[in-house]
Order: C-alpha cells, then sequence, then structure tokens
C-alpha cells in the first residue's frame, strides 16, 4: 500500500505545482529578462531621434509580442509609423558691434530667418536687471510678449540663462506636414546695454524621421469594439554627458519597468484567453521628447470606444506609501482606480490618488490625450519623483530596482483589472477637456 501512495502523493504534487503554475501572473525572471535587455548598454538608452538604438528595443517587443501570440494592431510587424520634422539649428551667431557673443552667452527663442540687424524696423528692447527674478521676467516675456524683442541680461543671471539654454534645446520636432506654431522670436543675451550696432544670425536644416509605437492586440470575445488600452513607453533619452565611464542612460525604471509589466499582463491575459473586450497592447516612442507616440496612437482611435487605459510608468521602486502599492494620476478624474481596489478586495495591496498632484502629472505623460478626449486613462506608478536621484541619468540601471516590486505591481494591475477585461466593470468618463 505504502509502494502505491507514494507514486500517487509524488504525481498529485507535480499536478498541483502545474496548476500553481499555469495561474502565476508572472515570474521574477521573466521580468529580470526582459528588463536587463531593454536597459542594456546594447539599447544605447532607446532614444527615438536614433533609429539604429530605438528599432533594437522595437523589434525586441514585437518579438515578445509575436511569442505571446498577439495580432498586430496596425502592421504586420507590430509597429504603428509615422514621420517628424526635425527642425535643427546648425549654427548661429550675435555680434555685438564687430565682437562675437560667446555661445553660452546667449539664447534664441524662436527662428531668426534672415539676419536681423540693427537697421531693420525697430524691436522691442527689454532688460532684465540684476534685481529681477530671471525665471518669472523669462517666462512673462516667452509666453505672454508677442513682439520680437532684444533682451538684455545682467551677468549675474548668466548660469540660470545657460541653464534654460539646455532646456530650449536647438532642435524642434513636430508632426509632419502640421502648421508649426508663429512664434515672435526672443533674444537674450548677457551684456550690460544695447548695442548701437548688431547682428543676429541662425541657420536651420529641416529633415524628416520616422518614429513607431510597437501595437498588439487580443480581440475581444463578445465586445470586440470596446477597447482596453494597456500601455508604457520604451524610448528612453540615450546618451548623455558622461559621468565618469558611462555615457549611456539606461532607463531601467524609466520605463522599461513599464514596458516590461505591459508585455507580462499581455502574457498573462492571453494565456487566461477569457478577455470579452478587445485588448490593445502598446509600446509608445517619443514620450521623452512630447509625448509623440500616445499622440499619434491617441490621435488614430475612436475615444469612444476606449473604455480604459491603463498606463504604467516608473514601478521599479516602493511608492511613498510603501511596498504593495501603486498611486494613480487623476485618481479622482473617473473610478477606474476603485473599480480596480474593489477587484483586490481581501489582498494586502492598495491604489492611491497621486501625491504629487502640483506636478500636474494626469496631464504629462501618455495617458494625457485619452483622457483629455473623456477617456478613464490614467498613469500608475510607484516613482517617488520628488526623491528619486537616478531620474534621467545614468544611475537609472536595473541593479537599483526592486524586481520584487516589479512583480507586485504587475500582480495587482492584473487582478485589479479583471473585471474591466472582462466586461463586468465599465469606469465612468472622464470631463473632456474643452479646446
Amino acid at each position: 500500500m505504502k509502494k502505491l501512495l507514494l507514486p500517487i502523493l509524488f504525481f498529485c504534487l507535480l499536478y498541483h505545482i502545474s496548476v500553481a503554475q499555469e495561474n502565476q501572473i508572472t515570474t521574477t525572471e521573466n521580468i529580470s529578462r526582459i528588463l536587463n535587455t531593454l536597459a542594456s548598454d546594447d539599447m544605447k538608452g532607446r532614444s527615438a531621434l536614433v533609429v539604429r538604438d530605438i528599432e533594437k528595443a522595437a523589434d525586441f517587443i514585437a518579438n515578445e509580442f509575436k511569442e505571446i501570440g498577439l495580432k498586430p494592431y496596425a502592421e504586420e510587424n507590430f509597429r504603428q509609423s509615422f514621420f517628424v520634422d526635425r527642425n535643427k539649428v546648425t549654427e548661429q551667431a550675435i555680434y555685438f558691434a564687430d565682437k562675437s557673443v560667446p555661445d553660452d552667452e546667449f539664447l534664441i527663442i524662436g527662428e531668426v530667418g534672415t539676419p536681423m540687424t540693427h537697421l531693420d524696423p525697430p524691436i522691442k528692447h527689454i532688460k532684465i536687471s540684476a534685481e529681477d527674478d530671471f525665471s518669472q521676467k523669462f517666462r512673462d516675456i516667452v509666453q505672454k510678449d508677442t513682439s520680437k524683442a532684444l533682451i538684455i541680461v545682467d551677468k549675474k543671471h548668466a548660469p540660470f540663462l545657460a541653464r534654460f539654454k539646455r532646456i530650449y534645446s536647438r532642435e524642434s520636432i513636430t508632426f509632419k506636414d502640421q502648421k508649426k506654431p508663429s512664434l515672435a522670436t526672443k533674444v537674450f543675451v548677457i551684456a550690460d546695454d544695447f548695442p548701437k550696432a548688431y547682428k543676429i544670425d541662425q541657420v536651420r536644416q529641416s529633415l524628416s524621421h520616422p518614429m513607431f509605437n510597437v501595437a498588439g492586440i487580443i480581440p475581444g470575445k463578445s465586445k470586440p469594439d470596446e477597447f482596453v488600452v494597456i500601455s508604457g513607453h520604451y524610448d528612453h533619452i540615450g546618451i548623455i554627458q558622461a559621468v565618469g565611464q558611462d555615457s549611456i542612460a539606461n532607463g531601467a525604471d524609466d520605463d522599461a519597468s513599464g514596458v516590461t509589466a505591459m508585455i507580462e499582463l499581455a502574457r498573462y491575459y492571453k494565456k487566461l484567453n477569457n478577455n470579452e473586450r478587445t485588448l490593445i497592447f502598446v509600446a509608445f516612442t517619443g514620450e521623452e521628447i512630447g509625448m509623440f507616440g500616445s499622440k499619434y496612437f491617441s490621435n488614430n482611435i475612436d475615444p469612444e470606444k476606449v473604455v480604459a487605459m491603463i498606463n504604467i510608468e516608473m514601478i521599479g521602486k516602493d511608492s511613498k506609501f510603501g511596498p504593495n502599492s501603486l498611486y494613480i494620476t487623476g485618481y479622482d478624474a473617473s473610478n477606474l482606480g476603485k473599480l480596480m481596489q474593489e477587484s483586490l478586495k481581501g489582498s494586502a495591496f492598495t491604489f492611491h490618488p497621486d501625491p504629487y498632484t502640483t506636478q500636474n502629472l494626469f496631464y504629462r505623460s501618455d495617458n494625457a490625450v485619452l483622457a483629455a478626449l473623456g477617456v478613464p486613462a490614467h498613469t500608475f506608478s510607484t516613482s517617488q519623483i520628488d526623491k528619486d536621484q537616478y531620474y534621467h541619468t545614468v544611475k537609472d540601471e536595473v541593479s537599483t530596482l526592486d524586481i520584487n516590486n516589479i512583480k507586485s505591481s504587475i500582480e495587482a494591475i492584473a487582478a485589479g483589472a479583471i473585471g474591466i477585461i472582462n466586461g463586468t466593470q465599465t469606469p465612468n468618463r472622464v470631463e473632456k477637456l474643452r479646446d
């Protein structure tokens, strides 16, 4: 009898292990594999403006989608392609009398076109004195003053001008054929006074640049025209100023962690195979340079068909609410978070309102366009953005992340969204932004 009982117990154990594995939402092994691939030096920081680098990440994600068994959303290679125009300053110079102004002592906002000189029709003259609040006056001039202007800046503010010059890149990016905003040119120069003679010159080059989201779907069974979007952005900031020998901003938390979650959720829901609504899984490009990927996606889908959007951004570390917690931007704009919390009743995991409301995060991530169109579109995160010293640095590497935090976040979203997925829960709509 004992000899017969042992094989039966053994096979029962194997069966229970098998069932547990089948019901498992994700594994730390899979999370680590995806994270380490996306955040590897080989990806060179996944800049959306360097095709050969971002393409490696796109192909990797597309291959994950294919292996999972997703269907392409737009193109057979899982890409959703579009073009942007890159308008780049290639040369610029300012001469006061015959003396050249050093490059780090001036900033040109807007396009110069033909060279500006003192012989042109008069342009507005403005001074920013040593006593002025430079940041406030700068914003007022750029945002509120509609005149073409030459602004003389006291040398006390030279460090501020240098910082703003880094923020206002020499390159502007717009969707192809999009009408560019007409901005009155503002020229800021560190100087003692206005010169009697000057020349301001600038040369720009415009190039067409390809970009591509990566998107796949699991068609819905009974409600195929109702969509649930699960997303994260796969681009980062590429090669930056070196710290020691390292110049690659790997973007492990921002946002390889969110893309990893999105891929693992696709794997789980495909395995469940019980989604009544159509699930769209999308890795957005261009978030770091103006959310171009999510704008293109959102402007090419019927927002009335999108029941919910779960955008995942930076989940690699504990939130300020501690382990087993996520915060949701725009939490009170819909009841999506409350519905998901209901589905987690009895668990230790909790969803919280965004604690960083002054930063307006609800409209600063890839959920923004669909949210503005009335979709319950929210970003889920754990990032303590007021304390994160690795954000947008070469230090944002996998070694700084807590894999178990990512795992618990994936599990909470997977279980919390199940009512949305199977059609038994429908969140209310967000109030549309007025034009």
